[in-house]
């Protein structure tokens, strides 16, 4: 009997020790795998690509850049490729009909990756659905591809400088461009140093404290200008604020349009006159008429024409009003001597 009793124990102590061996081995096996949580923890869901660049089973998958699970199986689907994988059951309210999956990588060289972003508003996606993907993320060969299509136009671009093609290539060949640059440059310089010492109108207004205050002043004073006009002061003041000066311009000028008005329509003196053609020819006719009077005097013709150019007549008539004035001076004098002289007459 003790015998019997010493193997049940041995074997109980066997039993106990091969059940503590399972659980530690069973904390190692999850600790080891990370947070992906044992079968019985985990749903599979799937999602398609194009590309799937390098992924494959066992690759890392991502919410919100935490690892909740890894790629379960990489199919052909057609011309597109499945992803299926598995992810930690907790995540199902995160990871919804509005939630995009897309490739990453563990690391710039590393294996790839698939990262899919949160979405707590949509519907939960339930067992195999297929997440919905986003636009592809550029991978390492397409940045190198894209970095050496850049060195192959940079080449290009040397190439084209060295043959002297563009602006910059004709400055870097042409002698000629390149001293007018020179001598821009220079002119540059020169205008540069004439301004620091004064010289010139904006050298004088940089320098001289006379010129800025001048500028000063003038700018005060169209400010000035500017206040009263808006203040209503002066002539341009009162047309922008007073109602009345503006009414009485307008009034004159409808006048104006009136009187223009009436002049088109042949009404009055000048609208005859801008209108009436047999006025106009009766004036012309007058014109040329006075034009050949004013012609026959400065040729001497006619009396007053003689009275003008003929010295010897004006002097005679000149002489006849001095006697007449004499006359009229001596009949003042003696007014009886006339008046009897004039009764002996008659």
């Amino acid at each position: 009997m003790p015998r019997t009793r010493s193997l049940a124990w041995s074997e109980l102590k066997i039993g106990v020790l091969t059940i503590v061996a399972i659980v530690i081995a069973a904390v190692l096996i999850f600790t080891l795998t990370g947070t992906k949580g044992f079968a019985w923890q985990r749903y599979t869901l799937k999602t398609r690509f194009n590309d799937v660049a390098g992924l494959a089973k066992g690759s890392p998958v991502r919410v919100a850049g935490v690892e909740v699970g890894s790629v379960k199986d990489v199919s052909f689907a057609g011309a597109q490729v499945d992803v299926a994988f598995d992810v930690r059951d907790d995540m199902r309210s995160r990871i919804t009909d509005k939630s995009v999956a897309k490739l990453g990588s563990v690391s710039l060289l590393g294996e790839s990756a698939i990262d899919i972003t949160p979405a707590t508003s949509g519907t939960p996606i339930p067992d195999d659905g297929y997440v919905p993907t986003g636009p592809p993320v550029a991978s390492f060969s397409d940045i190198a591809d894209k970095a050496s299509q850049g060195i192959e136009h940079i080449g290009e671009l040397v190439d084209d400088v060295r043959k002297g093609k563009g602006t910059i290539g004709k400055l870097m060949t042409d002698e000629e461009l390149y001293a007018q640059m020179n001598r821009f440059v220079a002119t540059a310089g020169t205008l540069t140093r004439e301004l620091q010492q004064g010289r010139g109108t904006l050298g004088k207004l940089l320098k001289d404290p006379k010129a800025a205050n001048s500028l000063e002043a003038s700018m005060k004073n169209i400010e000035d200008l500017t206040r009263r006009i808006n203040s209503g002061e002066g002539s341009i003041g009162r047309l922008l604020k007073d109602d009345a000066f503006a009414r009485s311009l307008d009034g004159a000028t409808k006048n104006l349009g009136d009187l223009a008005d009436r002049i088109n329509r042949g009404e009055g003196t000048a609208g005859k006159l801008v209108t009436d053609p047999s006025l106009f020819n009766r004036l012309n006719s007058v014109s040329d008429r006075f034009d050949q009077l004013v012609t026959k005097l400065n040729a001497g013709e006619g009396t007053a024409g003689r009275l003008l150019k003929d010295q010897q007549l004006y002097e005679n008539m000149n002489g006849a009003m001095a006697e007449f004035r004499g006359l009229l001076e001596q009949i003042k004098k003696e007014p009886k001597k006339y008046l009897n002289m004039k009764v002996s007459i008659f």
